[in-house]
Formats: structure tokens, C-alpha cells, sequence
């Protein structure tokens, strides 16, 4: 989807970036499908805040998505291609032979009125979920199970896939967005092609209020406090800080934070890219 630069006619819209919305049909949602979506603002059960940088924004409606397309064999028409505001992909909704009604995780490229179906036999297109052992090699996927049956975890945000390297045993070998590759086993199940909305990186809010809008508040700098309230503060002038770490003194830029005993580390063939810093 193409981006759009604002004309600056006010000091919020000097710098946007946003999308043009044009794979959108309908503002509309499946009012079957909607359920009511409530917010801690960052609180627990004694009042107390737990998270900090959360509260207010939009009210919003969960929209529920079918994560585990298990209703095999039955052609799906595309009815609307639609906005989610829980996710950063857009969501799709289908209209089934037997007359149920679904949302799913919309690919790129799907557009109303195709048919897709899931499940044996189903044809590698894109919006159809096969089983890993039923995929091509090198195919491009998303929306993957970790678990079979329980429903998709792996390359769901927007513009995101992964590639279905080989097979092994009962494992499919996989290459996920963030290079990581691993075993999955061959009874899970993906979605053929790309996620939806590849653009929405491309984004520039314009000014702090859209942050406050989706529900995020101001954070505070360590290097900007004093030593008793962050590990990164005080010292005389504009200090730099020393080596970057959290409020509670956890490392960052490089510690590894994995549990070395983690049940599925046997599974990972090779770790994730990250960037060397010196």
C-alpha cells in the first residue's frame, strides 16, 4: 500500500507520513466478530502502576481472528479487506460455503472476491494454510504455529514473512523474519504468502498527540534523571550516561536475555542477526 506525505497546513501534519488506505473497502466491522476490549492503563488489581508509558488512547474492539483456519475444505469468499486497530496488518473477512462468517490475517495481495480454503489438499495460493509437510520448499509464508493446533504466533505483524527452507525428520526447517531458523514441527500449520500492509514502517506520526492516541505515554530518558531513580543518571554536565541498561540495571545493547535451559533451544539452528556494536 503507498504512502502519503500531508501538505503541511498545520505544525502536526509538517512532517506526516501516513497511508493512503486503499486496499481498505469498508469502515464497517463484522458487529458478530467484535468483543469488548478493556485497558489497565498500566495498573494491577491494588491500583498501583506495574507498566509504565501506558494509558489513555482511542477506545477500541478486539476484533476476533481465526488463528487456526481448521475449517478444512470448505471454500472461503473474501467479502472486505478491513483496518484493525489492535495490529499493524489488516485483517480480512470471509464469508464460508456454509454461511460462517471469519476473520483472518489479510496477505498481501488478497484481494475481495478471491476464494481461499485450508487444510489437505488445499493449493499453495496465497490466503490458503496448509500443513509444513504440505508446502513447497522455498515457499514464502506467514501466520506459522508453533504448536499444532494452537494457532498461529509466528509472522503476524504487517509486511512480515518467513521461507520454508526444508524438512528434517518431523521437523520443517524455517527461516523467520528475524533470521532466526528452527525446526517447527511437520503438523503445523502456515498461511501462503506475505502479511498484509507492508508500508506501515513508513509511517511518521507528526506529533506526540497521535503517540497519546494509540495509547502510549511519555518516557523519560535515564540520562535525564538523577542516580537514585535510573543507573544511567547524574554526574556533572550532560553525562553520558555510561553503559546502557534498563531502570533495573539489566544490560542492554548486546546481553543475551534467553535462558540458556529454554526447552526449545535445541530446536534453533541458528540465532537471530543482530548487530555488532562497538
Amino acid at each position: 500500500m503507498p504512502t502519503k506525505k500531508f501538505k503541511p497546513v498545520s505544525a502536526g501534519t509538517r512532517f506526516r507520513v501516513g497511508l493512503d488506505y486503499s486496499e481498505i473497502t469498508t469502515n464497517k466491522p463484522e458487529r458478530s466478530l467484535l468483543a469488548p476490549k478493556k485497558r489497565s492503563g498500566g495498573r494491577n488489581a491494588q491500583g498501583r502502576m506495574t507498566m509504565r508509558h501506558l494509558g489513555g488512547g482511542h477506545k477500541k474492539r478486539y476484533r476476533i481472528i481465526d488463528f487456526k483456519r481448521l475449517k478444512d475444505g470448505i471454500p472461503a469468499t473474501v467479502k472486505t479487506i478491513e483496518y484493525d486497530p489492535n495490529r499493524s496488518a489488516f485483517i480480512a473477512l470471509l464469508s464460508y460455503a456454509d454461511g460462517e462468517k471469519r476473520y483472518i490475517l489479510a496477505p498481501n495481495k488478497l484481494k475481495v472476491g478471491m476464494t481461499v480454503v485450508s487444510g489437505k489438499g488445499a493449493a499453495p495460493e496465497v490466503g490458503n494454510t496448509l500443513l509444513l509437510s504440505e508446502i513447497p520448499l522455498g515457499s514464502t509464508i506467514h501466520a506459522i504455529e508453533m504448536s499444532p493446533g494452537n494457532g498461529a504466533v509466528l509472522a503476524r505483524s504487517a509486511g512480515t514473512n518467513a521461507q520454508l527452507l526444508g524438512r528434517e525428520g518431523k521437523y520443517a526447517i524455517v527461516k523467520l523474519p528475524s533470521g532466526e531458523t528452527r525446526r517447527i514441527l511437520l503438523t503445523c500449520r502456515a498461511t501462503i504468502g506475505v502479511t498484509s500492509n507492508p508500508d506501515h514502517n513508513q509511517q511518521v506520526l507528526g506529533k506526540a498527540g497521535r503517540k497519546r492516541w494509540l495509547g502510549k505515554r511519555p518516557r523519560t530518558r535515564g540520562v535525564a534523571m538523577n542516580p537514585v531513580d535510573h543507573p544511567m543518571g547524574g554526574g556533572e554536565g550532560r553525562a553520558s550516561g555510561g553503559h546502557p541498561r534498563s531502570r533495573n540495571g539489566i544490560m542492554a545493547k548486546g546481553q543475551k536475555t534467553r535462558n540458556t535451559k529454554k526447552y526449545s533451544s535445541k530446536l534453533i539452528i541458528s540465532r537471530r542477526k543482530t548487530t555488532k556494536r562497538s
